[in-house]
């Protein structure tokens, strides 16, 4: 019999010491034990859940007992919620309702977040500020150097984002001024450019999908976004499906997971099928192995591999445009996809088989010649992109310092799309031989 007590103690240390190589318990950090009182003192009951700081995505959530598909992670109440709503109650509602033009709701809820970081003290949302990331890597905190190394289609809209918050700035500021009796500081140094980048970061990165009705007060930009403190501490993973809604009857937003948990594991919910691409740009980060990932093909490297003699290449450029096939060209761990393909079959067209273009698009066989081609160019592109990225994978080995943390992020989506791209050259030559 003492055997088997020993052998079982054993067995409870060993999972103990597993539960903290894959996470380490950070309930008893000052910042967390004020967090959770500060939501008990708002309705919110202790889950399982514990706030933990995981190697592989950095902090989040573990559960401390084992979840089965249709449990209830968490439920928030609306109390802690903060939302349009919150604002517009606080010191700020008055001037937000009186300001013409309206703002949007997203620019209340970053010029609340501003104030309240600026009360320190104060603030009566400290609690949930004081466990907020400081930084961001969504592009728009990334330096010029690091955007530069993004795959073509990711740089540009990465720099469209960083435009879309510079402009959001500057028209906000006469806003931002008007509040200037609220502050005996200038209002110009507590909403610089710095602070509202970090308050847009915040709502953009964290917030939950929850639909308010129009108020008058605010522009006609959706209402719908909510930030929801421990909630937010859940990290994403595209494996796994939660069922989230806000519960009328409780008045609380809720997750219930749809896959099993193991205690002490690390538990994740799904932010939607995102590519790398979209996450990055969206939440500053890169999941590993993900279903959902593809490398776009820009127009420019597509029409790369087509000749300026081809006396139809316009109308055949036209068509894509219209047909609106220029766009989310991609490879995927199937390899080219469909639209890249049809693309590719409508530029292969030969002067006698333009007339069939309509036919291409509806995924028709035009001809072997027109097959054999689109494979081809398709193989070619594949391999421009492979040595595209090897060379920028090299460039980052010799990183500087200071962009490290950056400069990894590319690193793990430059990874990520080699790994794609050589699945999709792979399987090309396979089609490539069974056509030959």
């Amino acid at each position: 019999m003492k055997k088997s007590r020993g052998r079982t103690g054993r067995k409870r240390r060993r999972k103990h010491v597993q539960s903290f190589v894959d996470g380490v318990n950070c309930s008893s950090k000052l910042e967390y034990i004020k967090l959770k009182k500060w939501l008990k003192d708002r309705g919110f009951e202790d889950s399982s859940l514990r706030p933990a700081q995981f190697w592989d995505t950095g902090r989040g959530l573990m559960t401390t007992k084992a979840l089965q598909a249709g449990d209830l992670i968490i439920s928030l109440p609306e109390k802690c919620l903060l939302t349009t709503g919150t604002v517009l109650r606080s010191c700020l509602g008055e001037y937000i309702t009186k300001w013409k033009p309206p703002v949007s709701p997203l620019i209340a809820l970053c010029t609340f977040l501003i104030a309240e970081k600026h009360a320190g003290e104060k603030s009566l949302w400290k609690p949930y500020l004081d466990v907020l990331p400081k930084t961001y890597t969504c592009p728009v905190y990334l330096e010029h150097d690091v955007v530069s190394l993004l795959p073509e289609p990711l740089r540009k809209k990465a720099e469209e984002q960083r435009t879309m918050v510079h402009e959001l700035y500057v028209s906000s500021e006469p806003f931002f001024s008007s509040l200037q009796p609220l502050f005996a500081e200038n209002t110009g140094t507590i909403f610089n450019y710095s602070a509202l980048k970090w308050a847009w970061c915040t709502i953009n990165t964290r917030t939950i999908y929850m639909k308010h009705s129009q108020r008058e007060c605010f522009s006609l930009e959706p209402d719908v976004y909510a930030l929801a403190p421990y909630l937010d501490l859940l990290n994403h993973s595209p494996n796994v499906q939660v069922k989230t809604a806000f519960n009328e009857q409780t008045r609380s937003y809720e997750i219930r997971t749809n896959s099993q948990c193991k205690k002490y594991e690390e538990v994740f919910i799904c932010y939607g099928p995102h590519d790398n691409q979209r996450l990055l740009l969206e939440y500053g980060f890169v999941a590993m192995n993900n279903p959902h990932s593809s490398v776009y093909v820009s127009s420019d490297t597509l029409l790369k591999y087509f000749p300026p003699l081809d006396k139809q290449r316009n109308a055949k450029i036209s068509i894509l445009k219209d047909h609106d096939f220029l766009e989310n060209l991609t490879f995927g761990w199937d390899g080219p996809s469909w639209r890249l393909l049809t693309a590719l079959k409508l530029l292969s067209l030969g002067a006698d088989e333009f007339t069939c273009w309509r036919r291409t698009l509806l995924g028709d066989v035009i001809s072997a010649r027109n097959e054999q081609q689109t494979l081809n160019i398709a193989a070619k592109i594949c391999n421009f992109l492979i040595e595209e990225t090897q060379h920028v994978l090299l460039q980052l080995k010799r990183n500087k310092e200071n962009l490290k943390k950056h400069l990894a992020l590319v690193e793990a989506l430059r990874l990520e799309d080699l790994k794609i791209l050589q699945k999709s050259a792979e399987i090309l030559c396979n089609l490539n031989m069974a056509t030959t």
